[in-house]
């Protein structure tokens, strides 16, 4: 499947233009995770996925691009330095703890927690233990988080899936969405953990996206789960634009009702991603949420200030403009992939 767009330039928009207010469509709490992952099978099997997106977000420009000397090339070899390794140990591989991979890609993600780390590839999740590498669960089909909730979160296990880590709640957010192409409805399942134990219990939530919510990024901050989506319509040709969208955190860490609140943009904004609060200096009070993507020779910085009090108050703003040095993309926007010497299919 193949589909082309065109950039168009984007003038100022109303900050408060293409906002929605998604209410959850339920939830609940869960049981354990480790007792609802021993009735789910090992291997997570699902329809085998595509092999690039539906959609290039960058356009190819016809031609193969020119070779040019990367004008931020660091040329100075540095001295070496003496580095002390960390634990390693064998994640979720081909053949390891009897996992296979079942699509391409693989959207291969993990994140460490106080005392675990979990990796999820595909439709398949493990936790494992951070100080010595020991397996403590899986691999697991991912619909386990929602093993019990009822309804397409339970039922679909499809995929785009991605674990965060909480730092200033010290909990778990483990997400996926839902996809029936051609027909809908389109979900997105968050859970998020009651302790900082990824094999304990989770607040659990669904919403119903109001198209294809496609690539799905988040990124945590003070105020809000932010999420962005590639969204195309039903049928999964025809690209839509960026969705930006904030769920509320403070209900979703106590297990209350919660929303999301969403901006959609034109076709000429995609793949933007969310600000995440890695450290553990925390924003300023107030500080928006940032979107970044990138456009020729450039960076795209928008700006989301969310109020689940009053959603009118929600804002997105820009995008501003980064000028940073010339770059052409990664196979100059083609989907192709990057090709490796050396090396077999």
């Amino acid at each position: 499947m193949a589909a082309v767009f065109f950039v168009i330039p984007m003038f100022a928009q109303d900050p408060h233009r293409g906002m929605e207010v998604i209410r959850e469509v339920k939830h609940d709490t869960s049981l354990p995770l480790r007792e609802l992952g021993a009735t789910m099978p090992s291997q997570a099997i699902a329809t085998t996925r595509r092999v690039i997106p539906l959609l290039q977000p960058h356009p190819t420009t016809g031609t193969a691009a020119a070779t040019t000397v990367d004008p931020v090339l660091q040329k100075i070899t540095l001295p070496s330095v003496s580095a002390t390794l960390g634990l390693n140990f064998d994640g979720i591989g081909n053949g390891v703890f009897g996992f296979v991979p079942n699509a391409a890609p693989p959207d291969t993600n993990g994140v460490v927690g106080a005392t675990q780390y979990v990796q999820w590839v595909n439709s398949s999740f493990a936790v494992f233990d951070k100080a010595t590498g020991a397996l403590l669960m899986g691999p697991t089909a991912g619909n386990a988080f929602w093993s019990g909730f009822g309804g397409m979160c339970q039922t679909h296990n499809d995929g785009d899936p991605i674990i965060q880590y909480d730092k200033m709640a010290n909990r778990w957010v483990a997400t996926q969405f839902v996809v029936n192409i051609g027909t809908g409805p389109f979900l997105q399942c968050v859970a998020v953990s009651t302790t900082n134990d990824a094999t304990g219990t989770y607040r659990r939530y669904s919403f119903t996206l109001p198209n294809f919510n496609d690539y799905p990024k988040m990124g945590v901050w003070p105020d809000g789960y932010y999420f962005s989506f590639n969204m195309f319509n039903a049928s999964g040709i025809g690209f839509l634009g960026a969705d930006a969208c904030a769920a509320n955190r403070s209900a979703m860490l106590a297990g209350t009702a919660a929303t999301m609140i969403c901006f959609q943009q034109s076709a000429a904004i995609d793949s933007l991603l969310p600000s995440d609060m890695d450290g553990t200096i925390q924003p300023t009070a107030g500080e928006p949420a940032f979107f970044l993507d990138f456009a020729t020779n450039s960076l795209r910085l928008l700006k989301f200030h969310v109020d689940f009090a009053t959603p009118a108050n929600s804002t997105f703003t820009g995008p501003t403009t980064l000028n940073v040095a010339g770059f052409t993309p990664l196979c100059n926007g083609s989907p192709q992939t990057a090709a490796l010497t050396g090396v077999g299919q």
